[in-house]
């Protein structure tokens, strides 16, 4: 690279957080009680879940439009994004009087769409295309260009970064004490590489930790291949992290202040959901709960250890819970599919029932079309068990019992088709 490389400055951080006092209160950084009881551990959660857009994205979004001339914003601006980043906008569209076109995957929920409307009124109009955030910001960047309004980028921009970085800040003057961990979700990489930065420079023993979903994991690649790549294919469950390609100043960033990335499967951020709310009251989208779903996986390495994640957002469609309980249950072991191959007679099923379902187990789910022309007929069964161990012994009455069948839980193609 020809110029030195950006790095985020505590004064310009500490000038991001002054921008934003002009409409946001810190929100809070609070003990968990129930997690610091399960880890051993001081852990506390920064809430950017109870922002006003119920993300941490108003941060950059406000603190680069606020940046803009009044001259070039009256031409009006344009955004790209998955949902937080253009609630964001669209508040800060409305707030300071000026137009903005949003770009939405088309794969949106329609609850963050309706939010975005509801942040931007008459100020914003609303345009779905491509089928990832990648697309839609290739479709609003070249809009940009064709019309001359400002683009705003979701994270790749120094100010975006400086307004993510003001969470740091506020984490910072609401603790006393040296935090020996921070787990910061990872998008594009706005977030983290604000954070670490400014975090880094003035708590420079603290561990810093991202957390990517497996089915995105972009900034993990892009430090392993010593530069951003666009991945191939991603997983789109956890959207507000599903980024194909990290970001240029947030990989030279991130590559410089993360002290490790940690890949959390997508059962496991559905787990976190539901820990969150049974246990804490707390509501979560799945990118929200990256940062907590992460320490499962550092165990009692924060043992006596004071930890902070960030709740990034809780922008969650309540028509999504459904499937995220059965990826729960899945990745936790509790819930099994299979095909089995039932004769051609009466009781068939009761029989299985009899024999073979425990007496914790439950069957959930039953799929049988009798065959009259044949001997015997396959029926797609789910039964969900009280313990992962309970899966053994199900298997073992199913072999005693003389049952043909097939486990496909772990056969992905044929679980994708039927499940």
């Amino acid at each position: 690279m020809g110029k030195e490389t950006y790095f985020p400055t505590v004064q310009a951080v500490e000038a991001a957080a002054k921008t934003l006092e002009e409409i946001l209160k810190p929100t809070s950084f609070e003990r968990s009680n129930y997690l610091s009881d399960r880890f051993d551990a001081e852990i506390f959660l920064k809430r950017e879940d109870l922002q006003i857009v119920r993300s941490y994205k108003i941060r950059g979004a406000y603190n680069k439009i606020h940046s803009i001339s009044k001259d070039i914003l009256k031409y009006g601006i344009v955004c790209a994004s998955a949902g937080n980043h253009a609630q964001g906008v669209a508040f800060s569209c409305n707030k300071l009087k000026i137009m903005g076109s949003i770009y939405m995957p088309t794969t949106t929920p329609k609850q963050k769409i309706q939010q975005v409307r509801m942040f931007g009124k008459e100020y914003i109009d609303i345009v779905l295309t491509g089928d990832t955030f990648d697309a839609a910001q290739t479709a609003a960047k070249e809009y940009a260009k064709k019309t001359g309004k400002t683009f705003i980028p979701p994270f790749d921009d120094e100010k975006v970064i400086e307004g993510q970085a003001t969470i740091a800040y506020e984490m910072l003057q609401q603790t006393n004490e040296t935090l020996d961990y921070i787990f910061i979700p990872i998008g594009g990489g706005g977030l983290a590489s604000g954070v670490s930065s400014y975090i880094r420079q003035v708590s420079p023993n603290t561990k810093i930790i991202g957390v990517e979903p497996a089915g995105a994991p972009c900034m993990k690649t892009a430090i392993e291949q010593n530069g951003p790549v666009t991945l191939d294919k991603i997983d789109k469950f956890v959207d507000g992290a599903a980024v194909q390609r990290a970001g240029d100043l947030t990989y030279e960033i991130c590559k410089q202040t993360l002290d490790d990335i940690v890949i959390v499967p997508e059962g496991a951020v559905c787990s976190t959901i539901i820990d969150l709310y049974n246990k804490s009251a707390i509501v979560v989208e799945p990118a929200g709960a990256l940062s907590v779903a992460a320490l499962r996986f550092y165990g009692d390495q924060l043992k006596g250890k004071k930890v902070a994640c960030i709740i990034s957002g809780s922008n969650n469609d309540i028509t999504r819970m459904e499937e995220i309980r059965e990826k729960s249950l899945l990745y936790e072991g509790l819930k099994h599919y299979f095909i089995v191959n039932f004769p051609q007679k009466s009781g068939a099923i009761l029989r299985f029932i009899r024999d073979v379902i425990g007496p914790t187990d439950d069957l959930v789910h039953i799929q049988y079309i009798k065959k009259t022309n044949k001997e015997s007929g396959p029926a797609l069964i789910g039964i969900e068990v009280a313990a992962p161990e309970d899966f053994e012994a199900l298997t073992r009455r199913m072999d005693a019992s003389n049952i043909e069948y097939e486990y496909i839980n772990q056969n992905n193609k044929l679980f994708e088709i039927l499940i």
